[in-house]
């Protein structure tokens, strides 16, 4: 904290050096650097606790200039302390990134398409889902579908085996099916595709969960309690389809009430919310 208070204190008298082409140089290398460190943790669940470090930064600068005392002593010794636990929290990404360092994997994430999830769900992928589901529920067939929100799951991704394919109720059917490569762990949705599938899922370690669910719910709500992604549940074991949403469980789900969670759930494009503005505006006028 001392040196941010020290860049503060010095900003208004700072001279500008004269700059030549190595000093050029070394600013477009750790340009790069750090944009390749965005591009990285921008897909994962990283990017989150990412926005919120930059957040209490500005706070913290925010409160030096005006001079706000009790907030800046409380967010200085926040900082203090939250040093060593940034590197607590993030060390399971830390420890993967030095990995993929290792194995000359870290850039290839710049040749990849990472669009998010957020073109919205639609109708055609809401009716193989239902199906699917409805479907698997009568063969008390096991599933685990977890349909990306905000919050990035390219660490969950990761974990399984790549699909990039179309939503089809048959796909999703054969996925899941009994004794079969891929039907054991979870299949990730966004973009109305099928991402991965087989992926593993942070188990919850809530003593709340009823012991009536498996490993299988264990993981849905685990995974829901550090993103905002939608997960349904099919049991194995009594056919029954769970709905879950930030670490809460909705059980005994029909085709009708699953299309209408996914239809209240889903979110305008950019250029939808544009148009409704658009027409707003001028419904004012």
């Amino acid at each position: 904290m001392e040196v941010i208070k020290e860049v503060l204190d010095k900003i208004a008298f700072v001279n500008i050096p004269h700059i030549d082409i190595k000093d050029v140089i070394d600013i477009l290398v750790v340009a790069y650097l750090m944009y390749l460190i965005l591009v990285w943790i921008k897909d994962t669940r990283t990017w989150a606790l990412f926005k919120g470090v930059v957040i209490v930064l500005v706070i913290a600068i925010v409160s030096y200039v005006l001079q706000l005392h009790t907030v800046w002593w409380v967010i200085s010794n926040t900082i203090t302390v939250g040093t060593i636990a940034l590197l607590v929290v993030f060390q399971p990404e830390l420890r993967r990134a030095l990995e993929q360092i290792g194995r000359g994997r870290l850039f290839d994430s710049l040749l990849t398409n990472s669009d998010g999830g957020l073109e919205g769900i639609t109708d055609e992928t809401i009716d193989a889902i239902a199906k699917a589901c409805i479907h698997m529920s009568k063969e008390k067939t096991g599933a685990l579908l977890v349909l990306e929100q905000d919050t990035k799951l390219g660490d969950v991704e990761r974990t399984g085996i790549n699909i990039d394919a179309v939503i089809t109720s048959q796909l999703l059917i054969n996925i899941f099916e009994k004794n079969t490569p891929l039907h054991d762990g979870a299949a990730i949705i966004k973009n109305n595709r099928i991402a991965a599938a087989t992926c593993f899922l942070p188990l919850s370690d809530s003593m709340e969960i009823s012991k009536d669910l498996g490993t299988r719910h264990r993981a849905a709500i685990g995974i829901s309690e550090v993103t905002d992604a939608i997960v349904l549940v099919v049991s194995e074991e009594t056919g029954t389809i769970s709905y879950v949403k930030n670490g809460k469980i909705r059980r005994g789900l029909d085709f009708e009430v699953i299309k209408k969670i996914l239809i209240s759930t889903r979110r305008k494009t950019r250029s939808e919310k544009k148009m409704n503005i658009w027409k707003g505006k001028h419904k004012n006028e």
